[in-house]
């Protein structure tokens, strides 16, 4: 299972290629809801999100001879433009799986980085099958978007850089897709703060990790419809979900039309562009904004990837939110 020296060497091998993003605060978001709010702002990473720190660290433990033969990796968007950027920074070939109705922006920054796409049908075929085929053929390293220990160690240095950074929290709350920020951060975090609260968030359409939490066990459900493109993951991964179950309190739901909301208070007041995904944990937080009051509170702002047209589509109302 994962641990802090996982992840604390993860960041070693981060440092100077990843960027430490900076902490994001708001009067007026704190004085909206009566907590500290300290916003790690994860939009502001290279390619774009948080995804970037998984994808670099595990392809940085690959041998040579590796990364020679080339990676191949799954994803909706943004740990296809992680991996991407990852590959190129390597000189390493990437081959791509992505839904053919993967935003066309993200779309066109992986092959911009240099890799080849292929597109499939998120509603229809199986991803993870179509990446290992491909694998296999090439002799590729398969890179999973979530379910690796790597990009979990990876992405758990978001977690550690916060914390480094503004002290001990009370809570964090951290966008839930396939669980690999959420794992990392929550085993950061315990680390650190030991009395945290870590709490997960994910769309209302897409409540997956919040069932299974409940159940202890994984729980499966449909492609969820949900403007989250980056959190239409239909269960959570094995080794993610094994860290959650014990650091984990409670995974928090909101609305379509609440993430719409926390993407507008980011633009409008804070200056800041947040994709769906991005902006759902704090919509989370301003969704249950009574479990924080007089709190100190984490948020991770996990990814900015949006094409122009569809954010002032969806922060005006044109694109209609669930």
């Amino acid at each position: 299972m994962l641990d802090i020296a996982d992840i604390r060497d993860a960041a070693q091998r981060l440092r100077g290629v990843a960027h430490r993003t900076p902490v994001l605060t708001s009067r007026t978001l704190d004085a909206m809801l009566g907590a500290r709010v300290f916003m790690k702002a994860e939009h502001l990473q290279r390619m774009g999100a948080f995804k970037f720190r998984g994808a670099y660290h595990a392809l940085s433990v690959l041998t040579p001879d590796e990364r020679a033969r080339g990676v191949v990796a799954f994803s909706s968007g943004n740990h296809a433009q992680a991996v991407a950027l990852a590959a190129r920074l390597f000189a390493c070939p990437a081959k791509i799986v992505m839904p053919a109705d993967a935003p066309a922006p993200k779309v066109e920054a992986t092959r911009g980085y240099g890799a080849d796409v292929v597109l499939y049908d998120r509603y229809r075929d199986d991803r993870a099958a179509i990446a290992r085929r491909i694998a296999g053929e090439r002799g590729a390293a398969l890179i999973p978007p979530y379910d690796h220990l790597p990009v979990m160690a990876g992405q758990g240095t978001c977690a550690l850089e916060l914390i480094e950074d503004v002290g001990p929290l009370d809570a964090l709350i951290v966008c839930a897709g396939g669980g690999g920020l959420l794992s990392g951060c929550a085993v950061a975090a315990r680390a650190l703060a030991p009395a945290i609260e870590v709490f997960g968030a994910e769309p209302e359409a897409g409540d997956d990790m919040r069932r299974s939490l409940h159940a202890g066990h994984i729980v499966t459900i449909e492609v969820p419809r949900t403007i989250c493109d980056g959190q239409q993951t239909t269960a959570v991964g094995v080794q993610p979900f094994e860290v959650i179950r014990t650091h984990v309190s409670d995974v928090l739901t909101v609305s379509d039309a609440g993430v719409v909301e926390a993407m507008r208070f980011a633009f409008e007041r804070m200056k800041q562009v947040l994709e769906p995904s991005g902006a759902c944990a704090l919509a989370a937080l301003m969704h249950h904004a009574g479990r924080f009051r007089g709190r100190r509170v984490g948020v991770t702002l996990s990814g900015g990837n949006i094409g122009v047209e569809r954010f002032v589509a969806l922060v005006t109302g044109a694109e209609r939110a669930a």
